[in-house]
């Protein structure tokens, strides 16, 4: 069995990182090894939260296991509380990521338009060092945006559709080119033709070609979603799936699970009702 290494926060609540990403890969057939990067009772977006910043810790699960001379097959961070984090993640690639080790790296720094709270400067410089290093990288389009250098503001000025995603795919391009990864920006959400109808999909682009899949968009932004995308985009290169078949098959098991937490009225801080289709995965 693969063995993927899963550097994220575990939240207790909110159905993100590890809480996603551990159910989803090993249900693909993959056995997750989660090293945390932070303990929290829920996600940061809820009203109160424990937390405890495992900054300190994390070397020491980098030594421990290198004792025990594991390898991994694929690499998948997430989460990261700051740039000393992603020195410590190259102290683990540094002994763990070999030729045929696959590194998926999703670099949450924002969504939105705006920065989450840990951002600075020193973090958007490190996280770039670091996706330099990445096989696939997975940004949302805020994300997108702080690592090409493209302006949120003039991005969301288009009021034509086509011109947004021209747009977004020259920035794309630009990051496959600075960073040698393969690269699928989520959340995308261009101008609609009618005011009514709402679409968000998922751009793939590798520097010679470009996939846009997307569904109807609800206008709800829950939880864990890009973790799950992202999770099942891992699962799937384990597999030797291509990655056009990894966007579509995360499309239609977040459909599902979305859908479901909507009709369900689930409130968008707790995530979506994913477990009940895990079996679309196998």
């Amino acid at each position: 069995m693969k063995k993927v290494a899963v550097i994220q926060d575990l939240s207790s609540f909110g159905k993100c990182s590890l809480t996603a990403a551990i159910p989803v890969l090993s249900v693909m057939g993959v056995q997750a090894c989660p090293l945390p990067t932070a303990v929290l009772s829920a996600q940061t977006g809820y009203p109160s939260y424990f937390w405890d910043d495992f900054t300190p810790k994390m070397n020491h699960f980098t030594e421990e296991w290198n004792k025990l001379q594991v390898m991994f097959d694929g690499i998948f961070t997430g989460f990261v509380t700051g740039g000393e984090q992603i020195k410590n993640i190259f102290y683990f690639l540094d002994r763990f990521y070999i030729n045929d080790t696959k590194l998926l790296v999703d670099p949450v720094m924002g969504d939105d338009g705006e920065v989450y709270p840990i951002f600075t400067g020193g973090l958007l410089e490190q996280m770039k060092a670091l996706v330099r290093h990445a096989d696939v990288i997975t940004p949302n389009v805020t994300e997108c945006c702080l690592l090409s250098g493209l302006s949120y503001e003039k991005l969301h000025s288009y009021s034509d559709g086509n011109d947004y995603l021209k747009a977004l795919e020259e920035a794309g391009n630009r990051l496959t080119q600075t960073s040698g990864a393969e690269v699928i920006i989520t959340g995308v959400n261009p101008p609609a033709a009618e005011p009514t109808k709402q679409f968000i999909g998922n751009l793939y682009l590798d520097g010679n070609k470009t996939f846009y899949h997307e569904m109807e968009y609800n206008r709800k932004s829950y939880s864990g979603t890009g973790d799950l995308f992202a999770s099942v985009v891992m699962g799937s290169m384990m597999r030797g799936d291509s990655l056009e078949g990894a966007v579509q098959l995360a499309v239609g098991f977040l459909k599902e699970a979305i859908q479901d937490a909507s009709k369900e009225k689930v409130p968008e801080i707790e995530g979506v009702n994913f477990e009940k289709y895990l079996g679309m995965l196998i």
